[in-house]
C-alpha cells in the first residue's frame, strides 16, 4: 500500500529541513563511535567507582571497548 500523498510531502519536508542536523548529529555519533566509550577517559581512581557501580561483567568493561 503506497503511502498518502499528503503524508508524503509532510515526511520530504521533514527530512529537508533537518538535513543539516541530521548530519550533524550523524558526524557526531560516528567520532563517538571512533572514541569509544567515555569511561576510557577517565582516570584510574574514577574507573574504579564506575565499574563497581555498574551490574555489567567488571572484566569485559576494564577492556575499554565494551558498551555499558
Amino acid at each position: 500500500m503506497p503511502l498518502h500523498e499528503i503524508l508524503s510531502r509532510v515526511t520530504d519536508r521533514i527530512k529537508n529541513r533537518s538535513q543539516d542536523r541530521r548530519s550533524a548529529y550523524l558526524a557526531r555519533m560516528e567520532q563517538a563511535l571512533k572514541d569509544g566509550p567515555r569511561r576510557a577517559h577517565l582516570t584510574c581512581g574514577n574507573q574504579a567507582h564506575a565499574h563497581a557501580a555498574s551490574g555489567a561483567d567488571k572484566e569485559s568493561l576494564a577492556g575499554g571497548r565494551q558498551p555499558h
